[in-house]
């Protein structure tokens, strides 16, 4: 399992930044709470596995019955963040939808993961059938919230397919690496399409190492 600093360092000014988000986000519309959330990148090479994983962990934290899904079925990365088999996951529950959801547990109470299962040959168009939708209501049925990792935005067009049958999108730029143009690009891609972008968090960014300060 590779460390996640929300596990190892709870008390950082990082993690707290994660508890913020989750604050930020149960608040996001009091009248339709978001309970299925893609988290993406706009281009490849960002860091948006081990944020969706720290958010993930946070809110399990929290108390919310969470399953974080691996959805980047061409590049999937959380079956290696958390130590997990990878031979059945969800391409393999879409496929068999009487089957039971290949569901793993983690270290985190509260905290299960769908790991990306059998590589298919098209992604976008088994993210695109209506067996996902079918996928989404049971999961929901078993979980107070959902956090699909997904590819990056402009890249391929997994995210934009995935976004419309969830309740949002949320950005992850990382700075220093992630692209003005790429951000606005990806912005511009998925609002076309019309998949509701519930905000962005910026990763890596110059910090201090302890709170002091940190609510001035």
């Amino acid at each position: 399992m590779i460390d996640l600093i929300t596990i190892t360092n709870p008390t950082s000014v990082v993690s707290e930044a994660y508890r913020t988000l989750r604050t930020n986000l149960s608040f996001y519309s009091l009248d339709d709470p978001l309970r299925t959330l893609v988290c993406a990148s706009a281009e490849p090479n960002e860091d948006k596995s081990i944020t969706a994983a720290n958010l993930a962990v946070t809110i399990a934290q929290g108390g919310s019955r969470t399953i974080l899904v691996d959805a980047d079925l061409r590049r999937p990365a959380l079956h290696t963040i958390f130590g997990l088999d990878n031979s059945l996951g969800l391409t393999d529950a879409i496929i068999n939808k009487k089957a039971d959801i290949p569901l793993q547990s983690t270290p985190i109470e509260n905290l299960f993961v769908l790991t990306s299962g059998t590589k298919p040959p098209n992604p976008a168009d088994i993210l695109g059938s209506k067996k996902v939708d079918a996928l989404i209501e049971r999961l929901k049925e078993t979980a107070d919230f959902i956090i699909f990792d997904a590819p990056p935005v402009i890249a391929v067009t997994d995210t934009v397919v995935l976004g419309s049958k969830t309740d949002g999108v949320l950005m992850i730029i990382e700075a220093g690496v992630s692209r003005r143009d790429h951000a606005e690009r990806a912005r511009d891609i998925l609002e076309k399409a019309h998949v509701r972008i519930v905000g962005a968090t910026l990763t890596n960014a110059p910090r201090e190492d302890t709170l002091d300060g940190y609510y001035n």
